[in-house]
């Protein structure tokens, strides 16, 4: 069995990844579908950064913060 080319793991990549932005616009994606997407993001180097997308400083946004004594406390 040969090995496949580089253009097939290309193509295999697009589509891949074409589905799981499919599904989530959608809103058909399952929460595992959700969890893959974060992998495949994670996977191919790619990180939200709060001070570069609304989106994620809002979310960030709902998560408690700690004062610098509570931290002392772990």
């Amino acid at each position: 069995m040969s090995s496949a080319s580089i253009d097939m793991m290309a193509a295999l990549h697009g589509v891949v990844a074409q589905e799981l932005l499919d599904r989530i616009k959608d809103g058909s994606a399952t929460a595992a579908d959700i969890s893959n997407a974060i992998k495949f993001l994670k996977d191919n180097g790619i990180e939200a950064r709060a001070d570069k997308n609304a989106a994620v400083a809002s979310l960030a946004s709902q998560f408690p913060t700690f004062e610098d004594e509570d931290r002392a406390l772990n």
